[in-house]
């Protein structure tokens, strides 16, 4: 088996009837983490459903349907990303040709066909202060921190990458085994740049392939609020993240 798709929903059921028709086409097997009660009651034939007792972060769920496939790449599908026809082939037909590709990520659009900066940089301590407090009232980082979006480098071509946004990562099987799979510490924020982050000290490429398209609904909700259930999750990934790489104080 070649591409097992892993999809985890937390009540995201209006969602997945938009995404998983467009997803189950392209990959050989899928499976659905209902990590709320009615979380996937409606999903194409085929779809394998595992209902969670309880609910669980994002990293353990992926890690779960990790598990429960066999493919020899794992892709992580957000319920609101929804792939265009041949975007997970030309994401395969890259990582098959480059050995040491342990993950691939595609061209992200917003919902109006706009393009979406999911390729970025590793986060320093500065960046991730004026990004994440109400310093960028005064300094927006869509204008200050260009580099850390990669705002004006759109390539047409593959290019590598630090980290790219967790919600449409094809992963190969090998790498995960290698590296131990997701970091379930993570409650939620920050365990896709911990991912890449490990993928890299392992020595394992990250690629950002624009031939694949994918559409996300991304909600970028610490994006919008500072005070916030969010905030507090996005603030404890952070902290996890520089216990783990404490390296990472040095990119000032």
């Amino acid at each position: 088996m070649k591409v097992s798709a892993v999809v985890v929903s937390h009540g995201h059921g209006i969602e997945l009837e938009r995404s998983l028709p467009a997803l189950v086409t392209q990959v050989d097997e899928t499976v659905v983490i209902a990590n709320l009660s009615g979380s996937a009651d409606r999903v194409p034939d085929g779809v394998r459903v595992l209902e969670n007792p309880r609910p669980l972060s994002l990293a353990a769920n992926v890690n779960l349907g990790i598990a429960a496939t066999s493919g020899e790449y794992v892709l992580n599908v957000n319920p609101d990303a929804i792939a265009e026809p041949g975007a997970i082939a030309a994401l395969v037909a890259f990582a098959e040709s480059h050995a040491r590709s342990g993950i691939t990520g595609p061209q992200m659009r917003w919902p109006d066909g706009s393009w979406q900066p999911s390729r970025r940089r590793f986060p320093t301590v500065s960046g991730t202060v004026m990004r994440r407090t109400p310093l960028r009232r005064f300094r927006p980082p869509y204008q200050t921190q260009r580099e850390h979006y990669s705002l004006d480098d759109r390539p047409t071509e593959p290019t590598p990458a630090d980290w790219m946004l967790g919600a449409f990562l094809l992963m190969r099987r090998a790498m995960l085994d290698e590296i131990g799979g997701w970091d379930a510490g993570y409650r939620h924020y920050c365990e896709d740049i911990d991912l890449c982050y490990r993928a890299m000290r392992g020595g394992w490429e990250r690629w950002y392939i624009p031939e694949a398209i994918v559409t996300h609904d991304y909600a970028a909700v610490i994006d919008r609020r500072f005070l916030s259930r969010h905030t507090l999750w996005h603030a404890r990934g952070m902290a996890r993240f520089v216990r783990k790489h404490p390296e990472r104080l040095l990119a000032l």
